[in-house]
């Protein structure tokens, strides 16, 4: 079922199929709900799954003016009741970082968590000498890409961050030229989201009364910082919370292996 729905003053697009329990899957910058069209039909033989394009992005209403992660927050609580709370979440980068801030403000609506890669650069400490130069890198190189779109070049922008930031060197021409369309065409609220002076922030102390199970997840392939960032996280969730490495994948394992995470995803929800 595909579907519109007016949350919070503008308009979401959706897509519900399957039964069963509850699940939702929230996409990070630059991409939409297609993302996770791999692993969608494998979760919905269990799950009653829900996928959405964010704020912003692809066939969502793009509102004008600043915005903010905590509109996007507010955003998944609205379609977590629509679905039917509390909902299991999955969700990626920026997606991560969005539902780990809901489950902070608003534990109530979520059974669990899976969050892979939150680009919560805020919460590590500037402790850490080996990850400084690596930290410092993709501040340039996400500068460079801010930098671009603020010139109006969306497609240069779109383009240094896949090949500077998330895939490396080549990267880009070797996705579809339908891929790198939706980049480009949502590359303006990537730009939105780097406005917000607490994109990379999160509330440690709110984020630890959260009291379901959470699965923090990082690819071996990914880059230094984000081990870091998880480790933190699950610092703070303690026990509730399982770190895990995913051997061969990167930023994106629900597109690279996306049979094996739909199976750790699914056998999680089952064990929590």
């Amino acid at each position: 079922m595909a579907a519109r729905a007016r949350v919070n003053g503008l308009d979401l697009y959706y897509e519900i199929v399957g039964e069963g329990d509850p699940l939702v899957l929230v996409h990070g910058s630059w991409v939409d709900h297609e993302t996770w069209q791999r692993v969608v039909p494998l979760l919905a033989r269990s799950f009653r799954v829900l996928v959405y394009d964010r704020r912003g992005h692809s066939r969502s209403e793009r509102p004008p003016g600043q915005g903010s992660r905590r509109e996007d927050e507010e955003d998944l609580a609205s379609l977590i009741e629509l679905l039917g709370a509390p909902a299991h979440v999955a969700a990626s980068s920026f997606g991560a970082s969005t539902a780990l801030g809901l489950a902070a403000r608003r534990p109530e609506l979520l059974r669990s968590l899976a969050a892979h890669e939150p680009p919560l650069m805020g919460i590590v400490g500037d402790g850490d000498r080996e990850l400084r130069p690596a930290l410092q890198a993709m501040e340039a190189a996400l500068d460079a890409v801010l930098a671009a779109l603020r010139a109006g070049d969306d497609r240069a922008g779109a383009q240094r961050f896949v090949d500077d930031v998330v895939i490396g060197p080549g990267g880009w021409e070797q996705l579809p030229e339908r891929y790198r369309a939706t980049l480009v065409a949502n590359a303006p609220t990537f730009l939105d989201e780097h406005g917000d002076p607490d994109w990379a922030r999160l509330d440690p102390a709110r984020l630890a009364a959260f009291p379901g199970p959470a699965l923090l997840t990082v690819g071996s392939e990914s880059p230094p910082w984000f081990p870091v960032i998880v480790g933190e996280l699950a610092s703070v969730l303690g026990g509730r919370a399982r770190m895990r490495t995913l051997a061969g994948d990167g930023h994106l394992p629900h597109l690279t292996h996306p049979d094996r995470y739909a199976e750790d995803l699914a056998a999680f929800i089952r064990s929590s």
